[in-house]
């Protein structure tokens, strides 16, 4: 079954259509590449989707091993383009937690499942993967 669907729609735009729940996303070239910037690049999705897959795979690890969950965990990116070739060079993602009573078993879990997640594993090694994480 095919994932997505995906048509250019002029002016370096694009949409993009998620086949099984309808769910679209807007793309638009960044404003350092002739684009607008008015909505995600490509660029800045490969790097949002690093820190969805982190909070989601963590989000699992809790309800399979019956964990305080990571509720209200949140994410903040920083994506760092390079130049010749144009490509990300970094992705910085800080995530903080919530502040309740982890176990230092269960934030070793937590961070390990983050910096193990399928998006983390699938990015070209040369692309630097800075992970921070706040537990107050």
């Amino acid at each position: 079954m095919l994932t997505s669907s995906v048509q250019y729609t002029g002016s370096l735009r694009t949409l993009a259509v998620h086949l099984q729940s309808g769910k679209e996303i807007v793309t638009d070239a960044p404003k350092d590449n002739h684009g607008l910037g008015e909505a995600f690049s490509p660029t800045d999705l490969t790097a949002t989707s690093l820190a969805c897959c982190m909070i989601s795979i963590m989000g699992i690890v809790a309800k399979k091993d019956n964990m305080t969950p990571p509720d209200s965990a949140k994410a903040d990116v920083l994506k760092v383009m390079y130049t010749e070739p144009r490509r990300i060079g970094e992705i910085h993602v800080t995530i903080t937690m919530p502040a309740l009573n982890y176990s230092e078993k269960e934030k070793k879990i937590y961070e390990n499942a983050a910096h193990t997640c399928p998006v983390a594993k699938s990015l070209h090694p040369d692309i630097k993967q800075v992970i921070i994480f706040i537990w107050p």
